[in-house]
């Protein structure tokens, strides 16, 4: 399906993002992938790039080699994040706000804009923007985060639009619980899920498989939640 298709995943060095790019590689695309930490894949259709998201000169010039090499980019993937951050709303410096909304926020939308300009003249593009559930739903600390992931949603919802009069359909996908780290879980954490167990790489894979195939031009401005139905359950103080 993803032959001769060039797709653009970013923050590749591990976790989604390194699962995002190897199974379109298995897919037989051709992989451009990206991070600020040094990555290597046995794929040979997995080129990488080191690069920060929050650098602008960086990410155009990835765009222009890859442009000279493959002439066009038809997907893109927005994965790149600083995920793990949290801080209270008492301690946190602006600087650091400002950090996790310039990586998140600004380095998708600076990939969004070259890879606007990669896709002209073709007949498809997808852009697959990774929000999460912490736009909507969150924990005391988490507003950097919250805040960018929200923006990240709010930004699909405008380039939608904004694209409307290209082939370029643009999604974002939201997920939960998604185990990619070696720890163990409790049954606790499975059955608090509706799904009965916790994410995996998989499941974000899939999403964006499906918001990319050619035939979904349909599927527009949608943010599909990826959570195994926690958020849509009640909870109560026992």
């Amino acid at each position: 399906m993803y032959k001769n298709k060039v797709v653009f995943v970013t923050g590749v060095a591990n976790g989604l993002g390194n699962a995002i790019a190897k199974e379109y590689a298995k897919l037989n695309a051709t992989v451009i992938g990206i991070d600020i930490l040094d990555a290597k894949f046995e794929e040979e259709n997995i080129n990488f790039y080191k690069a920060d998201l929050k650098n602008e000169n960086e990410i155009k010039a990835v765009f222009q080699d890859v442009i000279k090499k493959y002439n066009t980019v038809h997907v893109l993937i927005n994965n790149g994040a600083i995920s793990q951050f949290n801080k209270s709303i008492f301690d946190i410096e602006i600087s650091e706000f400002d950090e996790v909304i310039a990586v998140n926020l600004r380095g998708s939308f600076i990939c969004a804009k070259e890879f606007i300009k990669a896709n002209h003249g073709e007949d498809y593009g997808r852009i697959v923007n990774i929000a999460s559930t912490r736009f909507n739903q969150n924990e005391a600390g988490w507003e950097a985060y919250g805040a960018s992931k929200g923006g990240i949603v709010s930004l699909t919802n405008t380039m939608a639009i904004s694209l409307s009069d290209t082939p370029i359909a643009v999604n974002a996908i939201s997920p939960g619980w998604i185990k990619v780290d070696d720890y163990e879980l409790s049954e606790m954490d499975k059955k608090q899920h509706p799904s009965g167990r916790v994410g995996i790489p998989r499941d974000i894979v899939n999403a964006c498989l499906f918001l990319t195939n050619k035939e979904n031009d349909f599927v527009n401005g949608a943010n599909i939640i990826v959570d195994g139905g926690m958020t849509k359950k009640m909870i109560y103080v026992e």
